[in-house]
């Protein structure tokens, strides 16, 4: 029973938080329910004084303590494909002159064909990699490729142990081999690295401050068992060997390691593609490179045109590209920098992440080098956040106080509203008379001290004085109204773009996403909506960034807007087929003309909420038998 699906279906139900069923977990897993059920059994079984998953009428639900529970157990590992792979690769890296294979399948108690099958892995693995090859003389099989190599593959191990969010360091550090020092004095190295960062005026985020400490991990491990790098590449620049002292003095200080002249550089050099230097908005940017500060300047006025988003502030602008010149020395160091937030990033919002790509996919072609997905996560956090700026604003309600006037009672009750729902709301406008013209007042909620003559949703009773449960109606209220509004715009535009000719019931998985595109594709092709090179471009598009942004929902879409009108081609799966990482059962070609860049937003953003709820996905799935039952189903639920 695979180790590692039981794992997967923990962090499942850890992500979801909720009850969920067995079909459910199946479809995202790939197995059947039975499996289900058989994995659930073999996880509780670990700790059989305390389970870990509740079952129930409603499905399965992980206990809140339940993965604390299992990490802290001390559970004996069952030898899983993954532990397997790991304790061989790990192998093959500690022995210059090789392995013996029939000693080695002896060692990990499996047969010598079993030992070949993983022997494949390992070498479709550091194919992948380019820079070591295994190379095999009878039954004796080696690593060639150098030490620096070699510690880019232990770090690429810990890395792919990132899934839905977890960086556990001490789990990265025990799968990259590196337990000669203990986690704690690893946690002091990685709080005084930020405190002597800080002070040289740079800001160090803290998953780069974890990824930079699992590499000194590697380090220290590597070099205490006579594996220094002896090389430096380069003449290094006074930053770099700045940073390379306060790496030297704090392993010696904290970890009791002396690490040589090529470790120190090779370290420092890593964080030099990872920190930002604060206030780049006083520094201009004089520290980035022309043609990198030429490459984002360019992508962020396209993007900012193409999306009408408002990205060219200088600040963003400069510290965006400070973001990528690091980037780009990542890149030539092989040195990726992964962020667990990358898939709820793409799942809670699409349209920034979305943005993102479109810039990573700017900065690829003007600078030749490929950004990973882990890395356009990075970037839509940029992006996020200056959004976030003017979104704020923009999504805040109009409000009108009616509050009979008594003193200063009105002007205690404004105060009151602006320091509680200031988020939520903006009050334009108070009015003090005890008979006002409801009629009259236009904003979008109405917050009274006295009963109005016609009850209305947009109208919400308070007291003079306001109470937590004022504030928790108001916000409620307006929650119910921007969200009204939204799904609003959306089911009209749906209604729109949607057509009875391109929709596929029974889609097959088989050829991959490029053929599930070509087929959809093919289908506004025919209706003279798109051409071929549109497809061509949603399947480019895909190649960069997986389009699965639900665990039930894919929405592949080329970057540029040349469809002669917005259209959607949907595909619906009997059963949940391949795509990406995760599993889809439906497809939505998205193909957006050029004067729909506003409607691109509402319909992309919007479509891939609805889809985020499982039970809405479900019924969608279920009853979508036909067009009409699909469209009648998603306006139906939109409306509700």
């Amino acid at each position: 029973m695979s180790r590692q699906r039981q794992d997967r279906l923990v962090a499942v139900l850890l992500r979801d938080g909720g009850w969920m069923t067995a079909a459910a977990l199946s479809d995202l897993l790939g197995v059947t329910t039975r499996s289900i059920r058989s994995y659930v059994t073999a996880v509780n079984a670990r700790l059989p004084d305390r389970p870990v998953i509740a079952s129930g009428p409603a499905g399965y639900r992980v206990h809140p303590t339940g993965a604390a529970l299992l990490k802290e157990s001390g559970e004996p590992q069952t030898a899983s494909p993954r532990d397997r792979l790991h304790r061989l690769i790990h192998a093959l890296i500690d022995a210059d002159d090789g392995v013996d294979v029939h000693e080695t399948a002896d060692a990990l108690h499996v047969s010598d064909a079993t030992l070949e099958s993983d022997l494949a892995r390992v070498r479709a693995l550091v194919r992948e990699g380019g820079e070591l090859a295994l190379e095999r003389h009878g039954p004796r099989v080696a690593l060639a490729g150098s030490e620096l190599a070699r510690r880019r593959l232990l770090s690429s191990l810990a890395h792919d142990e990132m899934e839905d969010g977890s960086f556990d360091v001490e789990v990265l550090r025990r799968v990259a081999g590196s337990t000669s020092v203990s986690g704690d004095a690893f946690g002091r190295f990685k709080a005084d690295l930020a405190a002597e960062l800080g002070g040289l005026g740079y800001f160090v985020n803290e998953f780069a401050a974890a990824d930079v400490t699992l590499h000194v991990s590697i380090a220290v491990d590597r070099a205490r068992q006579g594996r220094a790098l002896e090389t430096v590449h380069d003449e290094p620049s006074a930053e770099q060997e700045r940073f390379a002292e306060v790496v030297g003095r704090l392993a010696e200080s904290d970890l009791g390691v002396a690490l040589g002249r090529g470790d120190r550089m090779h370290l420092a050099s890593l964080l030099l593609t990872r920190v930002v230097v604060p206030g780049a908005g006083t520094l201009g940017t004089s520290r980035v490179d022309p043609v990198i500060d030429a490459a984002v300047r360019a992508a962020v006025t396209r993007v900012s045109h193409a999306y009408l988003v408002a990205l060219e502030r200088e600040e963003f602008v400069e510290r965006l590209s400070l973001h990528v010149q690091n980037l780009a020395h990542r890149a030539r160091e092989q040195a990726w920098s992964r962020n667990p937030l990358t898939r709820s990033l793409k799942a809670t919002y699409p349209m920034i992440f979305e943005v993102a790509v479109s810039i990573a996919g700017e900065l690829s072609e003007r600078l030749g080098m490929s950004i990973r997905d882990d890395e356009i996560a990075y970037i839509a956090m940029h992006v996020g956040g200056e959004l976030e700026r003017g979104r704020r604003e923009e999504t805040r309600l109009t409000a009108t106080i009616v509050c009979p006037g008594y003193y200063e009672l009105h002007e205690l009750l404004r105060s009151s509203i602006t320091r509680s729902l200031g988020q939520a709301v903006e009050v334009t406008e108070v009015v003090t008379r005890i008979d006002p013209d409801w009629k009259a007042i236009a904003t979008d909620l109405v917050l009274t001290t006295i009963e109005p003559p016609t009850p209305s949703d947009r109208i919400v009773r308070i007291r003079p004085f306001l109470t937590d449960g004022d504030v928790e109606r108001v916000t409620q209220e307006a929650a119910r109204i921007r969200r009204a509004r939204r799904l609003s715009r959306l089911r009209a535009e749906l209604e729109r773009y949607f057509d009875a000719g391109a929709f596929a019931r029974g889609l097959d998985g088989a050829d991959g996403e490029e053929g599930v595109i070509r087929r959809l594709g093919g289908m506004l092709v025919e209706r003279g909506v798109i051409d071929d090179a549109y497809v061509e471009g949603a399947i480019e598009r895909e190649r960069m960034s997986s389009t699965a942004f639900t665990d039930a929902l894919a929405v592949p879409h080329a970057l540029r807007m040349t469809a002669t009108r917005t259209a959607i081609a949907i595909g619906i799966a009997d059963s949940p087929v391949p795509w990406g990482d995760s599993r889809v059962q439906v497809v939505a070609l998205a193909a957006f003309s050029e004067s729909d860049r506003e409607a691109f937003q509402t319909v992309f953003e919007q479509f891939v909420e609805v889809f985020g709820e499982r039970e809405n996905a479900q019924r969608i799935i279920r009853r979508g038998t036909d067009f009409a039952g699909f469209l009648d189903e998603l306006v139906a639920i939109i409306g509700s």
